[in-house]
C-alpha cells in the first residue's frame, strides 16, 4: 500500500469506526472526537461503501459491531499501536524530563494522599506539566490518552504494563462511641445484627466477605447508608453510625488518632489486593513516564504514606 491511499479522508473514516466500536454509540462516538453524530454516521456509512462490507448493524436503541468489523477493529488498533511505538521510538533518545503528563487517579485516595504529592514531583521537574483526572470507575488509559494511572485491587487489562507499589487491606472499623452503645462483634456472624456502612462499589456488595488466613466468612450486610462515595461512608463512621468496611488507606488517620478502632482485627474483607501503577504496555516509555515512576516508587518505598503510628 502507497503512503497516498491512506490519506486524511480515509483517516476520518477510521477514526470515526474505531469511536463507534469502543463508545458503542454514535453519540458518545461523536463526544469523543468533537463532531456532530450525523458526521460520524456519514463517515462510517462512506467506509462502508468504500469497503464494499457492513462493519455496524444500526437499530434504533443501538450499533452493534459485525463479525466482519470486529476483525477490522482488531487489525487497526494493532496498526495504531505499530504506529505509536514507532513514534516513541524515534523520540526515546530525548532525556529532558518536559512536557504534558496525564494522570488517571482514583477518586477518594487520589485526593487524600496521591494529589497532595504531586507539588512535590512538579518542583523536582519544572518542565512538567499535569493533567490529573479522578475517577472510581476504570478508565481505558489507552482509547483514553493517558499516560500513567493508579489503581487499586486485581488487574486484568493484559495491554497494560503494572508495578505494585504496596499491599491492599480492607479492614473494618467503627467508632468508640458506636461501640460503647451497640457492643463490640466477635465473629464475622456478629455483624448481621450492626449497622454496616457499605460501599456499593465493592465487587461482592451487600455482601461482605471475610478472610482469615486460609479461612472465609460471607455475612449479608445491612446498613442506613450506601454510597459509591468512601468519604461519606467514613464520615458516617465517624459520626459513630456504623462499622465501615474499606481500604486501610481511607481511615488511617482516624485509626492513628482513636477516632476510629479496629473491628474483628484478625479479619480483612476480601482477599489481599494492590496498589498499582500502570502504564500503557509501550516499549518506549517517555522520560517524563519514567522519571514519574521512579519518583512515586520512591513515595511507597519504605511503607505507603498512609502507614501510621497509633498514638
Amino acid at each position: 500500500m502507497s503512503f497516498d491511499v491512506l490519506d486524511s479522508q480515509h483517516s476520518d473514516e477510521i477514526a470515526a469506526f474505531l469511536a463507534v466500536a469502543g463508545q458503542g454509540s454514535f453519540v458518545a462516538a461523536g463526544k469523543l472526537l468533537q463532531r456532530h453524530p450525523t458526521v460520524i454516521s456519514k463517515r462510517l456509512a462512506a467506509m462502508e461503501k468504500r469497503l464494499g462490507v457492513r462493519l455496524m448493524e444500526r437499530s434504533t436503541r443501538q450499533v452493534r459491531i459485525t463479525e466482519v468489523g470486529a476483525k477490522l477493529e482488531q487489525r487497526l488498533r494493532s496498526a495504531l499501536g505499530l504506529i505509536a511505538d514507532a513514534e516513541q521510538e524515534a523520540t526515546s533518545g530525548a532525556t529532558e524530563v518536559r512536557g504534558l503528563l496525564r494522570l488517571t487517579l482514583p477518586a477518594a485516595m487520589g485526593r487524600l494522599w496521591l494529589g497532595p504529592m504531586l507539588p512535590d514531583f512538579l518542583r523536582s521537574h519544572p518542565g512538567v506539566s499535569i493533567v490529573a483526572d479522578y475517577s472510581e470507575h476504570v478508565v481505558d488509559i489507552i482509547e483514553q490518552g493517558y499516560d500513567i494511572a493508579v489503581r487499586i485491587g486485581e488487574l486484568e487489562d493484559s495491554r497494560l504494563i503494572a508495578t505494585k507499589l504496596c499491599d491492599h487491606h480492607r479492614i473494618l472499623c467503627a467508632s468508640p462511641v458506636y461501640l460503647d452503645t451497640f457492643g463490640l462483634p466477635h465473629a464475622p456472624r456478629d455483624l448481621a445484627s450492626h449497622n454496616c456502612l457499605r460501599f456499593s462499589g465493592l465487587a461482592s456488595f451487600p455482601e461482605w466477605r471475610l478472610h482469615q488466613a486460609d479461612r472465609q466468612e460471607t455475612v449479608m450486610t445491612r446498613g442506613s447508608l450506601t454510597s459509591n462515595d468512601s468519604e461519606t461512608l467514613l464520615a458516617a463512621a465517624l459520626a459513630g453510625h456504623g462499622i465501615l468496611g474499606a481500604g486501610e488507606w481511607l481511615m488511617s488517620r482516624q485509626i492513628a488518632s482513636g477516632d476510629l478502632v479496629r473491628v474483628l482485627p484478625e479479619w480483612r474483607l476480601d482477599p489481599v489486593g494492590g496498589v498499582y501503577l500502570v502504564r500503557p504496555s509501550s516499549k518506549f516509555p517517555s522520560a517524563t513516564v519514567l522519571a514519574f515512576k521512579g519518583w512515586i516508587e520512591s513515595k511507597f518505598s519504605s511503607a505507603p504514606p498512609w502507614v501510621m503510628t497509633p498514638r
